[in-house]
């Protein structure tokens, strides 16, 4: 993937293409950089936005596993030190 930002001077712009892409379907676009940054808000997710999208039981597996492999870790650092 080939990704740039210009300014550019007139409104004809000229690009070549890599000789890996000839022969493939490629994607062009254009926009105002500056402008798409503002149209995409932080969006902050609590826990609550993920209730239900698994299973109680799935759940507190993978919150067994997560605590297992942090009992893990905090015990190789122990012998280290």
């Amino acid at each position: 993937m080939i990704r740039t930002i210009v300014t550019p001077t007139n409104s004809n712009f000229t690009i070549s293409i890599p000789k890996d892409y000839i022969g493939k379907e490629i994607e062009i676009m254009y926009y105002p950089a500056i402008e798409v940054i503002e149209q995409q808000p932080v969006v902050k997710k609590t826990m609550a936005d993920f209730w239900g999208i698994i299973s109680d039981e799935t759940a507190k597996e993978m919150h067994q596993e997560l605590q297992e492999s942090r009992n893990g870790w905090e015990e190789r650092l122990r012998k280290q030190f």
